[in-house]
């Protein structure tokens, strides 16, 4: 008990505070543009909107965007037989909330994460005490403590009471309540690459995916932080059986037996390959591909390649927002189409840009090798190089989390899935695609609002980084 109190006040002490000269300034202003209208069947919703605005509780601030949490909870709310739901962390409360009283009213719930995350605060506590993991491993566990601390312990006092984590750690909440849970160690191994999924099923008719995991920092912002808006992110409300069944059949590969021991969930490389699938909402078909693809199957026919497919239907202009962006082949396609008269317009998170595997670079023209001074195979930078790429204008503490690309103002890519080999052969990810006017409206609308601010072209320190690498390369 003392060095489980000791670990407590030595994080708190250290950890929590963020100094105000680390944000930029904050966004606290009314909504500024009108809302569009929605399809009835394909509903998007952006957490950083300007055509409208709420209230967190949290942290009781009025701010633009549309409250994803509340979309999550009155879809949950709506619940009348099941609710699986498969996302890589859940942290907020009110939705864990939502799911323990649809558990207690007879409702089959069913819950996947992934299994970094599966963990209370006793738990993460404990493995501090009681595990020598090494530097490294210590430190993201001490931090993963620090966040659900800030999101716990409401006093601030150090400590935190059955109370307190009954209303703010979901996963202690949803062991007390026996809520049906499981993660990716369920097939028996010691978890997938990621289960990186994002999306919700409601009585086999709605499903919720997107961009955003169900946290605070995905959705709202950092508590400790009040500058933060959360990391740009996006969730769908889709309406169809057909779209339903589709999830469904991947989250029972995922779901096996659930919590039961006999081990026959499959997760990451242990499922079998599966085709894109299409479902018609409206007159809107939506394709749905799940990652990851064998190994041993062409790359043409991965979820990769099913982006590059819908990439080579560009004809007049490709917008991307992404979180990573690394797969030499997808700027290959991107190039191609550019060569044939396309414009395009990239924004990746700041944290990603440009580090020397980020295809964001070819797009510039530059090259970075990497700390052997090599390059990246068949890397191929533009010439003449793009001066419509950069990263946004984000508080400090948020991140571009999209993962979406707008395609001629009708065509939307968008899900989970990063566009990285890691997502297309280790991950539980999901991508889907369509084309809809209407619905890329909104992403088109969310594309222009970050551009509008970005820092686009090569900064000054990669400028800088580059030069050193050549001569540290001898190159």
């Amino acid at each position: 008990m003392k060095r489980f109190l000791t670990t407590l006040t030595t994080i708190v002490i250290l950890g929590l505070g963020v100094s105000s000269c680390q944000v930029r300034s904050g966004q606290n202003s009314p909504a500024q543009v009108s809302p569009l209208p929605q399809d009835p069947l394909m509903q998007v919703y952006f957490n950083q909107s300007q055509a409208n605005q709420y209230k967190e509780t949290d942290r009781q601030l009025t701010r633009s965007g549309d409250d994803l949490e509340a979309l999550v909870v009155e879809a949950i709310e709506s619940a009348q037989s099941s609710v699986a739901v498969a996302v890589q962390e859940i942290r907020l409360a009110k939705v864990a909330q939502a799911l323990i009283d649809k558990h207690r009213a007879g409702v089959r719930v069913q819950v996947i994460i992934e299994d970094s995350y599966n963990h209370s605060l006793p738990e993460l506590l404990n493995n501090l005490n009681t595990q020598d993991e090494g530097e490294g491993e210590n430190d993201r566990e001490a931090s993963k403590v620090k966040n659900l601390l800030g999101l716990i312990d409401r006093n601030q006092d150090g400590s935190t009471s059955t109370e307190e984590l009954l209303s703010g750690d979901a996963i202690y909440m949803f062991r007390q309540a026996s809520v049906p849970l499981i993660d990716d160690r369920a097939d028996g191994s010691k978890g997938s690459g990621l289960m990186h999924h994002k999306f919700l099923i409601i009585d086999d008719r709605l499903v919720v995916t997107g961009s955003a995991n169900l946290t605070p920092s995905d959705v709202h912002g950092d508590l400790l932080a009040p500058e933060t808006r959360g990391n740009a992110n996006h969730l769908l409300r889709l309406d169809s059986p057909a779209l339903a069944q589709i999830f469904r059949q991947e989250f029972d590969l995922m779901w096996g037996d659930g919590p039961d021991p006999k081990k026959d969930s499959r997760f990451g490389v242990k499922k079998p390959q599966r085709s894109p699938q299409t479902a018609t909402l409206g007159s809107t078909i939506v394709t749905v591909k799940f990652s990851p693809n064998e190994s041993k199957s062409p790359w043409e026919k991965s979820t990769n390649g099913l982006i590059a497919q819908t990439l080579k239907t560009t004809t007049q202009e490709a917008n991307l927002a992404l979180f990573v962006f690394s797969d030499q082949r997808l700027a290959d396609t991107l190039k191609a189409a550019h060569q044939r008269g396309a414009t395009v317009r990239a924004l990746i998170d700041p944290g990603f840009a440009f580090q020397n595997y980020s295809e964001g670079l070819d797009l510039l023209g530059v090259a970075l090798p990497g700390r052997n001074c090599r390059i990246e195979a068949n890397n191929d930078p533009w010439q003449p190089p793009l001066t419509s790429v950069g990263v946004p204008a984000l508080a400090i503490g948020d991140k571009l989390h999209h993962k979406f690309a707008v395609l001629d103002q009708q065509t939307v890519i968008t899900g989970s899935h990063n566009w990285s080999a890691s997502a297309n052969n280790q991950n539980d990810e999901t991508l889907l695609v369509f084309t809809n006017p209407t619905v890329a409206a909104h992403f088109q609308r969310e594309f222009d609002r970050l551009y509008g601010s970005a820092s686009l072209g090569v900064p000054t320190d990669l400028q800088e980084k580059i030069a050193d690498s050549q001569k540290r390369c001898n190159l």
